[in-house]
This record gives structure tokens, sequence and C-alpha cells, in this order.
């Protein structure tokens, strides 16, 4: 008994220097994540209110990128694939496929590889920052936006595959509205990417 009484009567094992240096590290440590976390949510591109081509037909609305972002993370596609870089090694990253494929497109439409001038006019549709904020609108050249309604078919096609050769669970997504905003979601975070609008 009186061991025991001993020992409760015995200071810490750590100096009290330790457990205020702890607490200062903890402390610091919260506020850096929340500063981050502040400038990741101020700092985030916009989602245009409407995304038009040359010709002012619509292509997509904000909320088929949001509901985009819903199909895209209901179905588990974070443990598939990724955007903007963040998300699994085990599929491809979907804001750089949409963009490599998006760009094959447009530079075949505007005269081929081989062509110096059609690989410029490529990197200038695409790097371009045609997000007018006033509006909150995003415009597309017309091969952008061919490019889109072509990878629509191409994404939906991949999604709705009745096999797994892919990767997915067979027809992992099957409704057309849905791989289009699906097709949305990969175009904003693309484009938001290259042009890096705000």
């Amino acid at each position: 008994m009186e061991a025991i009484r001993k020992s409760a009567n015995r200071g810490l094992l750590v100096a009290n220097g330790w457990i205020q240096a702890v607490a200062i590290v903890v402390v610091f440590g919260f506020f850096v994540l929340g500063l981050l976390a502040y400038r990741t949510y101020k700092d985030e591109p916009p989602i245009p209110a409407r995304t038009v081509g040359e010709t002012g037909e619509v292509l997509f609305t904000h909320q088929d990128v949001v509901e985009g972002q819903g199909v895209f993370l209901r179905n588990g596609l974070m443990e598939y694939g990724s955007i903007f870089g963040h998300g699994a090694y085990l599929g491809p990253d979907f804001t750089a496929d949409y963009l490599h494929r998006a760009a094959l497109y447009v530079i075949d439409e505007y005269g081929g590889p081989s062509s110096d001038q059609a690989k410029a006019r490529t990197i200038t549709d695409f790097t371009s920052n045609r997000y007018d904020a006033e509006t909150s609108t995003l415009t597309f050249s017309a091969a952008q936006a061919e490019a889109f309604r072509r990878l629509e078919s191409h994404y939906h096609e991949l999604f709705a595959d009745p096999t797994s050769k892919f990767g997915l669970r067979p027809e992992a997504i099957t409704d057309p509205l849905l791989t289009r905003q699906l097709t949305a979601f990969f175009c904003w975070t693309a484009a938001a990417f290259i042009a890096g609008f705000r």
C-alpha cells in the first residue's frame, strides 16, 4: 500500500517543457491545416454558370458539373482513377485523359499533328483563358465544342461497357445523362487546370 502511495506522488516521467512543446506543435499544426483549407476553398477555380461553343450553344451548365462530380463520387471512381492528379493510381487521371483526347481531336480538326499551325492553334485553344467572370460563361472554340460532344460518347461507352475489361465493374454507369454530366465534370477539370481561369 505504501509503495502505491509513493508511486502516485512521483512526478511525471516527461519534463513540463516537453509537454508545452508538444502542445505548441499541435496548435501550430492545426493552424496550418486550417489556413490551407481556407486557401483551398478561397482559391478554387470557379464553375461557370454555363459553358458554350463559339456560336453560343450551351454545352453544359454549372449544375451538370456539380452533378458529374456527384456521379464520380457515388460510383467510387476515385478508387479507379483520379481528378487533378488526386485519387487512385490504378486507372487514368480523368483530367489528363479528357485533355489528351480533346487535344488529339482538335489538332486533327486543324490539320493534323504534322502541321505546326495546327499544333499552335490547338495550344492556343486550350491555354487561352476564355472564362468571363462577369457573365460566368466559359466559351470553347468550335473544335473544342465538337471534342466535348465526341468525348460524351467515348465516356458513355467506357462506363456502360458490359464487361470489366477496363477494370470497372460491368455496366458501371449506363444512363447517358449521368455519363454526360460526368464528361462535363472531366471537361471542367481539364479547362480549369490548363487555362487556369479564376
